[in-house]
């Protein structure tokens, strides 16, 4: 399979990878004055592990920590509260970057943007800003670390939280001095002390991630607590809901993107880019053509100079997943310099082999749309140069 990937010179680039953090990591990367607030995992008075944030548990997970891994395992045993560890869903491709390397090498994968795990499940639990830019730092000295393995080919990702505007700022300058190729922000409102994206204290960091020339990624996050209680019932079985609220988290995500869009932030950061992640590609030209459609209606009350589609060209990309059956179509239609892909793993809705599933999904595209989507759009938006054996982009 790898000599046919170098034979059809197409750099792949996996643009939304995940690491599984060591559960010690905060221990051992946060200042030692603040290690007796490090994020852990310990067992319960019940003896279920749980993920303690600042000593707070995270309800949503107790007892079901192997289910942020898990890839190519069963999800009743990983959902059943009590069967298995956070360890037990932990491949060694997400915790050591050599397996890792390993791992991309057996799924076609050139170069991969790296995203955290347990940090897409603790924003929502912090109430103290300073701490929440310590774990922040404490993840990113960590995935420096894990990637210096590599750095052609394992590629960090910063993840900021904005509840502290002005440590964002200290912390992302920080982080690209390190080598951090982009930024993860949480979309939920919590973990940005309820602000809203044009809020004025937040204006510094949109300008220094532009100035940086650093990438902003919206993906879906891991709540304690969900924000679709009103659509369970009073008899309903939690676990039984767990379709329904799988597939919701990507609302946060179109949530995020839109409020972005909508509020002018394309519009006011003009070299501000976006990478939309975790949520699909397949409802973005629908959605689009719904924006600019009620912004046409609603000119009077905009401020928006062009049209959202036309912001979405301009700054933005999406990422495509595997399992989705229109990515050709969406590539025609949306335009092929606006959609990567990605394999989510090793989270357990991922799965393997998705290399071949995707070159599937494009393989009605002319080559050059086939090479945009596979890894030039991600090499382009990121900065990036070509790994190991690979093509011009």
């Amino acid at each position: 399979m790898a000599t046919n990937r170098r034979a059809t010179k197409m750099v792949t680039v996996d643009a939304d990878g995940h690491v599984l953090e060591p559960r010690d990591t905060w221990q051992r990367y946060l200042e030692p004055n603040l290690r007796d607030r490090a994020i852990r995992i310990e067992k319960d008075s019940d003896g279920l592990e749980v993920l303690l944030v600042d000593g707070t548990p995270h309800a949503a997970l107790r007892g079901r920590l192997g289910a942020l891994g898990g890839i190519g395992m069963g999800s009743e045993e990983l959902m059943t509260v009590g069967q298995r560890s956070y360890e037990d869903g932990c491949p060694p491709g997400g915790y050591d970057p050599h397996a890792r390397l390993r791992v991309m090498d057996e799924e076609q994968i050139d170069i991969v943007l790296l995203y955290p795990t347990i940090g897409i499940a603790w924003e929502g639990l912090v109430r103290d800003p300073q701490l929440a830019t310590a774990y922040c730092r404490a993840y990113n000295r960590w995935i420096v670390d894990f990637c210096d393995t590599d750095r052609r080919r394992l590629v960090p990702i910063a993840h900021i939280c904005l509840m502290d505007p002005a440590g964002a700022i200290e912390e992302v300058r920080r982080a690209r001095k390190d080598g951090c190729a982009g930024v993860y922000l949480s979309p939920d409102p919590l973990a940005r002390g309820g602000r809203q994206f044009d809020d004025p204290s937040l204006a510094p960091f949109w300008e220094t991630v532009q100035d940086l020339d650093m990438p902003v990624a919206f993906h879906v996050v891991a709540r304690s607590t969900t924000m679709l209680a009103p659509w369970f019932g009073a008899r309903d079985n939690p676990v039984g809901q767990v379709v329904f609220s799988f597939a919701f988290l990507a609302l946060d995500v179109m949530a995020a993107f839109t409020s972005m869009m909508t509020r002018g932030l394309f519009d006011t950061y003009p070299r501000l880019r976006l990478a939309v992640l975790e949520a699909g590609s397949n409802w973005i030209t629908a959605w689009l053509d719904r924006l600019d459609h009620k912004s046409e209606v609603m000119r009077p009350f905009s401020s928006l100079k062009l049209l959202p589609s036309e912001y979405f060209k301009r700054q933005c990309v999406i990422s495509a997943e595997p399992d989705e059956s229109l990515t050709g179509r969406i590539v025609e239609h949306l335009g092929a310099d606006y959609v990567v892909w990605a394999s989510d793993y090793p989270h357990l809705d991922a799965s393997f082999h998705v290399v071949d599933t995707l070159r599937g999904r494009i393989a009605g595209l002319p080559e050059d749309s086939q090479r945009k989507v596979l890894g030039v759009n991600a090499l382009r938006f990121y900065g990036l140069s070509p790994a190991i054996g690979d093509t011009t982009p």
